[in-house]
């Protein structure tokens, strides 16, 4: 998980450093603005998660997507920027998500003592971020601080529930109990070309019909820790 991490942060930062050696500087732009391409990888984790469930094996996302910069003071280093973007996300845990003949759903989490080789909920989203920027940039300074909290709605359109242990395989695709509709809180910071990024799901990836076998809800959110790179 580490080494796919590293691997394909690797990559991104390589994409980055070429992008902006190739774009040529204009100086003293009076009228800049920031708008970009960004591109990301996170680790994923669960927050409000039911008893005994656990986070196991892959839990890795990727985005990508292009903000519009719309700045808001004479200086422009405060802006507003609104676009659109891709994710891509794995949650591996010990929950198994089962669909019978009936197209009835279940929810049993699995004892810490049962072995299976793989069980994860993976979800692609359409997003359009918003987000607040500051920025220490100026027309002619590159390289910069920069904060930008934003907000995110997203519509899932695809998601599937992928399980394997020495015997069976078991997928569940299109979960009717899945919140299609995602929202979320973001933060990225950081200087020049490294930047942190968190996410943070504000609605459960269940609606309220979805409750374990031991009848507990399965309303737990997401939350996304990471690096985002931004290409102007």
């Amino acid at each position: 998980m580490m080494r796919f991490l590293i691997y394909t942060s690797f990559f991104l930062f390589s994409i980055y450093t070429i992008a902006q050696d190739s774009i040529p500087k204009f100086e003293g732009d009076s009228l800049y603005r920031e708008d970009q391409f960004y591109v990301g990888v996170s680790y994923n984790i669960f927050s409000n998660i039911p008893s005994m469930m656990n986070s196991e094996g892959i839990s890795a996302g990727f985005q990508f997507g292009f903000l519009r910069d719309f700045p808001i003071n004479k200086r422009r280093n405060l802006a507003i920027a609104i676009g659109a973007g891709f994710s891509y996300d794995q949650y591996g845990q010990n929950l198994l998500i089962n669909e019978d003949n009936l197209g009835n759903t279940s929810y049993t989490i699995l004892d810490t003592n049962q072995d299976f080789k793989r069980n994860r909920l993976s979800v692609s989203v359409i997003e359009a971020p918003i987000e607040l920027r500051w920025r220490s940039s100026t027309a002619t300074e590159y390289k910069f601080w920069r904060v930008y909290a934003g907000f995110r709605i997203g519509y899932t359109i695809w998601n599937q529930s992928s399980y394997k242990d020495a015997t069976k395989t078991i997928r569940v695709t299109g979960i009717s109990d899945y919140e299609k509709l995602r929202l979320g809180a973001s933060l990225s910071l950081g200087y020049n070309k490294f930047n942190l990024f968190v996410f943070y799901s504000l609605n459960p990836f269940f609606n309220k019909n979805a409750v374990t076998t031991d009848g507990q809800k399965v309303n737990f959110n997401g939350i996304k820790l990471g690096l985002i790179f931004y290409i102007l």
